[in-house]
């Protein structure tokens, strides 16, 4: 496995870096930005989402970092965390070289999700680059309503309520999008996109459900004694509902995956993973070498 702890120099933080073992000079690849939510890690979060057991198959790169804030709970806030992703874009960007670059992905769970919309809507440097957000229970553009009582379960006697986006409305830029959830974790997905209809795409098309055989990798190991199906419960097999909006504006892929009989905790399962992943691919790109391009002729 061709991983490494890569350094942001500029601010001293390590994060994971992975790409293919076989990778060729002046290979086109494709690049995901994977965040984890509130409360974990880089490595966590490189389990739940296991992109990296599919970086030769599919050419990715794929760099996993962790949040600095620690207390009450590791979380992305503030500029400092906001650096340090500039930072590791940048060192990507130069690493393979912008060219090489074919389409830029952000993917994170939960929290992780949230701090993709709130780049995607605020931050121009992601605005310029991101060509896709992989949305990991992290927030629908078109909500899909959470179910009753949804939140991480505490000890008896004590309430916290998860966090929501950040007021604002969606994102100005343009961007492919793919929703993926646990079944339990909503009330029912819409049947409609805001975000396909921005594109022009079609009615929404059922794929062939993905049925996994093996289970994730990853859950939440703190709370299974008191756990709830919308939280989460130990990894197993499973069966996913696929919802693609076909023929959207410039080749942008708008997406809904529905994990049945799942929770906001389960790590993905392999095919599920791949699945996300050959949507990822599919979509256009190159706003990060068009960025990188305009950015240096600045200088």
């Amino acid at each position: 496995m061709a991983s490494i702890a890569a350094l942001d120099e500029k601010t001293g933080r390590k994060f994971y870096l992975d790409d293919p073992d076989d990778l060729k000079p002046g290979e086109k690849l494709t690049f995901i930005l994977n965040l984890h939510g509130g409360g974990s890690v880089g490595a966590w979060q490189r389990a739940y989402f296991p992109a990296v057991d599919y970086k030769d198959k599919y050419r990715l790169v794929i760099a996993t970092p962790s949040a600095a804030t620690k207390e009450p709970a590791r979380r992305w806030v503030g500029e400092a965390d906001d650096e340090h992703l500039h930072n590791i874009v940048d060192y990507v960007f130069d690493k393979y070289g912008p060219e090489n670059i074919k389409s830029f992905w952000l993917a994170g769970h939960s929290q992780g999700g949230m701090t993709s919309n709130r780049l995607l809507r605020d931050d121009p440097f992601f605005q310029d680059r991101v060509d896709g957000w992989l949305s990991l229970s992290g927030g629908r553009m078109g909500p899909a309503e959470r179910a009753p009582g949804f939140g991480p379960p505490l000890p008896p006697g004590q309430t916290m309520n998860m966090p929501r986006p950040a007021p604002g409305g969606p994102p100005t830029c343009d961007f492919s999008f793919i929703y993926t959830t646990g079944e339990h974790e909503i009330v029912a997905l819409p049947q409609s996109s805001p975000w396909a209809e921005k594109y022009g795409a079609g009615p929404r098309e059922r794929r062939p459900d993905i049925v996994d055989t093996e289970a994730g990798q990853i859950y939440d190991t703190g709370r299974q004694e008191f756990s709830t199906k919308g939280w989460g419960l130990l990894p197993r097999p499973g069966t996913a509902e696929v919802y693609v909006y076909p023929n959207g504006k410039d080749g942008r892929v708008v997406a809904d995956v529905v994990r049945l009989d799942k929770g906001h905790t389960e790590g993905l399962e392999p095919r599920v993973t791949e699945e996300l992943i050959k949507l990822m691919v599919s979509a256009s790109g190159g706003k990060a070498r068009t960025a990188t391009k305009a950015s240096a002729q600045a200088e």
